[in-house]
């Protein structure tokens, strides 16, 4: 990948330009250091909520007018929340990357919160809320998450809890939007087919008179360690067979042994990349955890994930069955491989074959604008500003005995949270969903 230029306006703002001249696009993102880390019981799912207010106009560019001078010049936007950020996006012809600038300086400080649309809002997310406890896998990772963090606001779903999202107010969100929407609480990312120098100079026009606001307030919980198994059952309505999920404290970034995690994980189920959402890891098929559960007829799938985050966090790994499969079976099917991997060295032939995957990942990673300005704005978040400058070096340097120290240390009994899911029949309104055995 090129190299990044990194500058820090006087307010605070973080801006990292990448050129990339392969095609005359280019993609404008503002970061924010604020997600469902940064919630308390009560508020739950309003950095989300936050979020979909943005996207309603300020007093000079109206509701829709964001997306018409978009999509008027070719190009696409969006935005995301996320446990570590909120991130908000254009990505359009490089010509116009002007856009990015005009709308995100825009609504960083003039964003309307107009109570009617505050109201639309919530029986929008609402539904999206219920949307996803429709999914087997959200609704089970929704409850060992809860589970598995007994203090830390990672076990907050980012979307919130229901009853929040009933009462939360108007004041509610616009106090929040003030509290963390500044530049000193922000990161501008820009890749693309530009001049550094001379976007910088735009950049710092727009961005650079706004002032700083007050430090957001700090988030002091410290997750106690573990001591013991705990378990979740969900049974409810939806899905067609059992799902089995499990959660390993597993340590932040900045630890020595995300490294070899990361290479665990590409071990268990292929490799993922440096990123924060995961997805299908490449390898999967000659993956261990692919062979003992798919290849066996176990399961339909499984998958493991080891995402970079800004505090300790959890090491997921799940499978989804096939009918008429017990989940004691692919519980203990799972826990053989686990014990396998903290058990014994990981041979040079399979390391070789999964660094192999993370250098396509890498390069995949760096075959687009959107991907890269991903990566940089995530981790300039979750990490520090050397993170992607010394990923290869520091993934490199990773030994099957620091793979097998690290695997040891995170899939031990007392530090793992199980959940099973069971598809049920539409119960009554007064049936139990959720049991839990700590």
């Amino acid at each position: 990948m090129t190299p990044t230029v990194r500058t820090v306006l006087p307010n605070g703002l973080v801006v990292l330009l990448r050129e990339v001249h392969t095609a005359p696009v280019a993609t404008f993102w503002a970061w924010y250091r604020v997600g469902s880390r940064n919630e308390v019981p009560g508020i739950t799912g309003i950095s989300h909520w936050v979020e979909h207010m943005l996207f309603k106009g300020t007093p000079t560019l109206g509701k829709g007018e964001f997306s018409r001078l978009v999509n008027r010049h070719g190009g696409t936007w969006n935005g995301f929340t996320w446990k570590d950020f909120t991130a908000y996006f254009e990505t359009v012809p490089a010509e116009h990357v002007d856009l990015g600038i005009r709308i995100e300086s825009d609504r960083m400080v003039n964003t309307l919160f107009d109570p009617s649309e505050v109201e639309s809002e919530r029986t929008v997310i609402i539904s999206e809320r219920e949307g996803a406890e429709n999914n087997p896998e959200y609704a089970l990772s929704e409850e060992v998450e809860a589970a598995a963090y007994r203090v830390h606001a990672y076990r907050h779903a980012v979307i919130g809890y229901k009853s929040d999202l009933w009462a939360i107010t108007r004041d509610d969100l616009y106090r929040h939007y003030r509290t963390f929407y500044a530049p000193n609480n922000a990161v501008i990312v820009a890749v693309g087919d530009f001049d550094s120098a001379d976007l910088l100079g735009r950049i710092t026009d727009a961005f650079g008179g706004i002032p700083a606001a007050a430090a957001p307030p700090a988030v002091r919980s410290v997750e106690p360690p573990q001591e013991g198994e705990r378990r979740v059952v969900v049974r409810r309505p939806g899905g067609a067979v059992p799902v089995v999920q499990m959660g390993f404290h597993a340590p932040a970034v900045t630890s020595a042994d995300f490294f070899p995690l990361l290479l665990v994980d590409g071990v268990l189920s292929g490799f993922k990349g440096a990123g924060v959402f995961g997805g299908e890891g490449l390898g999967m098929r000659s993956s261990r955890l692919y062979r003992a559960l798919v290849e066996r007829e176990l399961a339909v799938d499984a998958g493991s994930a080891c995402r970079p985050s800004r505090d300790p966090t959890l090491f997921e790994v799940g499978a989804t069955l096939r009918p008429g499969v017990a989940p004691e079976r692919v519980e203990g099917a799972i826990l053989d491989e686990l014990h396998h991997v903290g058990d014994e060295l990981v041979t040079e032939a399979e390391l070789a074959r999964v660094r192999k995957q993370a250098r396509a990942q890498w390069v995949y990673a760096g075959d687009g604008v959107g991907q890269q300005a991903v990566l940089l704005g995530s981790t300039e978040i979750v990490a520090d500003a050397g993170f992607l400058d010394t990923f290869w070096d520091r993934l490199s340097a990773v030994t099957p005995e620091a793979m097998r120290e690290a695997a040891a240390r995170t899939f031990s009994p007392q530090n793992r949270t199980v959940g099973w899911y069971f598809p049920q029949p539409p119960a009554s309104p007064d049936a139990p969903g959720v049991t839990h055995d700590a």
